[in-house]
């Protein structure tokens, strides 16, 4: 609900700014048309993965892991670290955090292992990972929109360095930190039964269609409601209970609609000014450490996405600067607990299933993480460009 309010007012003070003109109306209905796509994306994979996981998919996903990890903790671990990475890839940032937080983490308790790897490794790959494909983040689509970057596969070639670096890296981390906890054994134990095939199976289907339509290079708006408008069908027919308002994720809509327009505003009023002298503009290695930097400093002060809503235009004038920015403000977002809204929406999930986590140890393990994560991904960027 605060993040509600908080969209709320922001919608306010940006009506305001249209009102006094501090924002034109024709500079309004710009970002209006930019962003409507992406915000249309954002409700119709949530919708997707939302009514997936109501029918089983992702655990009975995480449960034959299980079994291929062969009652050994680091390779059940491993597997993890893979079904996270490609479900931020192609599904979202916020599939992971919310949707396989969950899933991971019952998972865990249901063979006797510590849940609390298993969900740093779902948030933490939920951020780092979100770097290969426009889909994979919000900010990557607006990148995307901002006609530096190409297409998916132009995207891909980019970023592919800094995207293997910032799932490796993190998951080195993780597993010398939680090594004792990951070199135990488990044992197997017998698989949930789905309570409807039907649904398991068109989920099935629906999401593996996905994944090559939503990098075939046309708007990804469009297959992600064609496949929301499936799964609603079936559901419809099905299991009528499930198609719920909540369904929607209306509270980050309202947010990110909010901060559209007052980012927008501010840079009305002087704020490129003062990030173009912080942010500098070249492109050489330091040049590109300097952006990135700035973006993940400015990412856990404020929130990786008005982060990157500041710093856009200082970047993109050249796709690797704005490659540098992404990498700052996608894998930066590690430290505080508010520089990724999915960091939030992954803490209420474990809130909510009893596993406590410590944002003492959670902040001094970002402050590890970030910088040797971010550096060598932005000079890799740097060398390949």
């Amino acid at each position: 609900m605060r993040t509600a309010v908080l969209g709320a007012a922001l919608l306010m003070l940006g009506a305001i700014a249209i009102l006094t003109g501090i924002l034109p109306p024709p500079e309004a209905l710009a970002v209006a048309d930019r962003v409507w796509p992406v915000l249309l994306f954002v409700v119709a994979i949530t919708v997707v993965t939302e009514l997936a996981a109501d029918a089983g998919l992702f655990t009975v996903v995480a449960e034959r892991l299980a079994q291929w990890g062969l009652d050994r903790a680091w390779l059940l671990w491993i597997f993890v670290v893979l079904l996270a990475s490609a479900s931020t890839i192609f599904l979202s940032l916020d599939t992971t955090a919310v949707l396989l937080t969950p899933v991971v983490v019952l998972l865990a308790r249901h063979i006797g292992l510590p849940p609390v790897p298993f969900a740093l490794t779902t948030v933490w790959l939920a951020n780092s990972a979100s770097l290969l494909l426009p889909v994979s983040n919000l900010t990557n689509l607006l990148a995307q929109r901002a006609g530096g970057i190409g297409g998916p596969a132009e995207f891909a070639a980019l970023l592919a360095g800094p995207a293997i670096v910032s799932i490796v890296v993190p998951s080195v981390i993780l597993f010398v930190v939680f090594r004792r906890s990951l070199l135990q054994r488990y044992e197997v134990r017998e698989r949930t039964q789905p309570a409807d095939r039907v649904l398991l199976v068109a989920s099935a289907v629906v999401v593996i269609a996905l994944l090559p339509a939503l990098v075939s290079g046309i708007a990804v708006w469009i297959p992600a409601v064609a496949g929301a408008l499936i799964l609603v069908a079936f559901f419809l027919v099905r299991r009528r209970t499930a198609l719920r308002f909540g369904l929607v994720p209306w509270q980050l809509v309202l947010l990110a609609s909010g901060l559209f327009v007052v980012i927008e505003a501010a840079h009305g009023l002087g704020l490129g000014t003062v990030l173009s002298a912080a942010a500098g503009t070249g492109a050489e290695p330091l040049d590109l450490l300097r952006v990135s930097g700035l973006g993940a400093v400015s990412a856990n002060a404020i929130d990786n996405l008005p982060a990157y809503l500041a710093l856009e235009p200082v970047a993109a004038q050249d796709p690797v600067r704005l490659a540098a920015l992404l990498i700052g403000v996608n894998v930066g977002p590690l430290i505080t607990p508010w520089a990724s809204l999915a960091t939030l929406l992954w803490h209420q999930r474990l809130t909510a299933l009893g596993v406590d986590i410590s944002w003492r140890r959670y902040m001094l393990l970002g402050l590890v993480v970030v910088p040797l994560t971010t550096v060598p991904a932005t000079l890799l960027l740097a060398f390949l460009r």
